[in-house]
Formats: structure tokens, C-alpha cells, sequence
């Protein structure tokens, strides 16, 4: 075959493959997308579905779990109306201003105790008595100190996030390999280098980990500060949709929270990927 016979057959399509048309490879690209996101989600998308069947054919009574269309409503409907989003912001605020003083405090904190071991020895049993004793069952102390008011539902959010930040970076600074702090050390570098180019690197995924465990126990404490003692917020607008029976706004508050909750989640995995690149 010459040249420009090969060249003809080319321009022309004679000769080639039937499969290696444009287009033709689509369905293997979407089987290929298709099974991994239904072997993430398929377990979900199907209690979702099934959700909204039983509902809908009165499997289950309707008014104790509406279908998952009346949920979408009423969140909707709540958050036009902008009443939900009035409570989201008090949330967050609430939230926000506990978990970022969780995170001013525990991370130095942490950073400190994990290369001072005498330091680390002596406030180690103090905070695991600390530790294992419920916020919830300090609430009524906090209160007592603080009221009823902003004050108290945050700092009980606050001692409840603490510790999972505060542990975290203790354990990662104490986890970092004492061979790159030697190698360090040889090279001419200092305690001020060796913290900054060895220890804090080395310790990140481990404060990653922290503050994506605070992050979720902060908006679960938030429902449970908010159930006592509030008129706005997430948590009261759950308990108070339960009160008034309007349940499928309790389960469009309750899907909001969970959302909330994810969206802090990623945005945190996200951070931890640019930051720890190298890990």
C-alpha cells in the first residue's frame, strides 16, 4: 500500500475500525464513572429511595416520616422565607466562635506540651479527668456561672472541642520521628528551625484530624446547647418543630444540620490537601 493510499483511506474512513469512531468510547466512560460513585453512594441513594417509597405507599406512617419530597419543601419553603437562614447564622456564630477559640488555645497548647514532656506529664492526668466528664453534664455548671444567655452555650461548645484538638496535636508533635529532628540537628539547625521546618510540618495531618473530630462535635453540642435555654438557632428550631408537630420542617432542619456538617467536613479536607501536599 503506498503513501497516498494510506492517506486516502484515512481521510476517508476506509479501512478503519468501527470502534474507533468518535463517540464510541462514551459508554465505557460512563460505566467507568458510573460504578465507582455507585459503589460510594449506592447503599445511600437506595435508603433515600426506599425512604420516599414507604413513605409514599403508607409502608410507614406518613406523618411520623414524610416523604422525602415534603422535606424538600419545607426546607425550601424555610429558607425562602428566610427564617432558616436567620438560624443557620445564629448557629454558625455560635459554632464558629467556640470552635476558633478551640483552636487558638489547643494547637499552641498542644504544640507546647508535646515537646515539653515534663509539662506534658504533669497536665496529662488533669486533662483526661477533664476529658472523659460529659460538656453535657457540665452544662448546668456553666450555666450557673455564665446564664443562660450566648455565653454559656458557647463555652460549652468550647470545652467540648477542645480536647479532640488539644489531644491531636500532643500525639502528632510526640509521633514525629526523632531521625529528622537528629538530621536537623546536624545540619545546623536550631530549636526555632526544627519547630518550623521539622516538627509543625510533621504534625499536621495529626492536627487535621483534630479539628475535623472538633468540627463535628461543635455543631452536635450546638444542637444540644441550643435545645436549652434558646429562642433561635438550629437546635431550637428542631425542638420547637417537634413541639408544634411540623415534622417535615424537624426533619428539613435536621437534613441542614447533616449538610452543615459535611460542608465543614470538606472544607477542612480540602485545607489539610494544600497544606499537607508533601504527605
Amino acid at each position: 500500500m503506498s503513501i497516498d493510499d494510506l492517506y486516502l483511506g484515512r481521510a476517508f474512513g476506509i479501512g478503519r475500525d468501527p470502534s474507533s469512531k468518535t463517540g464510541s468510547g462514551w459508554p465505557k466512560r460512563l460505566t467507568g464513572l458510573a460504578v465507582p460513585f455507585l459503589g460510594r453512594y449506592g447503599l445511600v441513594i437506595a435508603f433515600l429511595v426506599l425512604w420516599q417509597a414507604a413513605s409514599s405507599f403508607a409502608w410507614v406512617n406518613p406523618s411520623i416520616f414524610p416523604p422525602l419530597d415534603s422535606i424538600l419543601a419545607a426546607l425550601w419553603q424555610g429558607i425562602a422565607s428566610g427564617a432558616l437562614l436567620d438560624d443557620i447564622a445564629i448557629s454558625l456564630q455560635r459554632s464558629g466562635i467556640a470552635f476558633a477559640a478551640a483552636v487558638l488555645l489547643g494547637i499552641p497548647l498542644g504544640l507546647f506540651m508535646g515537646q515539653v514532656r515534663s509539662i506534658e506529664q504533669a497536665l496529662d492526668p488533669l486533662l483526661q479527668f477533664f476529658r472523659q466528664t460529659s460538656p453535657l453534664a457540665l452544662y448546668p455548671v456553666f450555666i450557673l456561672f455564665l446564664g443562660l444567655g450566648e455565653a454559656s452555650k458557647v463555652f460549652v461548645i468550647f470545652w467540648a472541642t477542645l480536647f479532640p484538638i488539644l489531644l491531636s496535636t500532643i500525639g502528632g508533635v510526640k509521633e514525629v520521628d526523632p531521625k529528622f529532628i537528629e538530621m536537623a540537628r546536624t545540619y545546623g539547625a536550631g530549636r526555632l528551625a526544627i519547630f518550623r521546618r521539622v516538627v509543625l510540618p510533621a504534625s499536621m495531618p495529626a492536627i487535621f484530624v483534630g479539628l475535623r473530630l472538633s468540627a463535628t462535635t461543635a455543631l452536635l453540642l450546638l444542637i444540644a446547647a441550643e435545645m436549652i435555654g434558646a429562642n433561635k438557632g438550629m437546635g431550637f428550631q428542631v425542638m420547637n418543630a417537634q413541639y408544634n408537630f411540623q415534622i417535615p420542617l424537624m426533619f428539613a432542619a435536621i437534613l441542614l444540620l447533616a449538610l452543615l456538617g459535611l460542608a465543614a467536613n470538606a472544607a477542612l479536607v480540602l485545607l489539610q490537601r494544600r497544606l499537607c501536599r508533601w504527605a
